[in-house]
């Protein structure tokens, strides 16, 4: 057989199987639906409603007042009325992170003898940026 005769069987076999594979399974429609459009352009409900679907989404707000390493040792000997000394000084701001990350600093407040944070500095994205690649 020449290559020519053999390229034609080829083909022909190739077209056979795509035209059994067409009328055993019709091509499967794209799923456009399956996932919003979350790319902020407004759509048919607007931006409003992207913005809607993550502001009910939890995350873990963190207010550390210092840190320390300590030894097991001397944690196990800890009791009530033990004080343990941070890295922080008094009066200094305190961090403010959200799940881990830095976002602001503040200094402690009592309203109705709850304590809370006053923020006093907002660390801008692109400080968080800076931060990130020292």
């Amino acid at each position: 057989m020449s290559d020519n005769s053999t390229q034609a069987i080829a083909e022909d076999d190739w077209a056979a199987a795509m035209a059994e594979q067409a009328t055993v399974a019709p091509a499967a429609e794209p799923a456009a639906d399956l996932f919003p459009d979350l790319s902020g352009k407004p759509a048919g409900n607007g931006f409003a409603s992207d913005i809607d679907m993550i502001l009910d989404i939890p995350v873990l707000l963190t207010v550390e007042l210092g840190r320390t390493k300590i030894a097991i040792k001397n944690l196990l000997q800890l009791a009530q009325g033990s004080v343990v000394e941070l890295d922080g000084l008094a009066g200094e701001p305190m961090d403010v992170l959200v799940n881990g990350t830095l976002i602001a600093q503040g200094e402690v407040v009592v309203v109705n003898d709850k304590f809370g944070v006053r923020l006093t500095d907002i660390i801008t994205p692109a400080e968080r940026i800076r931060k990130l690649n020292k």
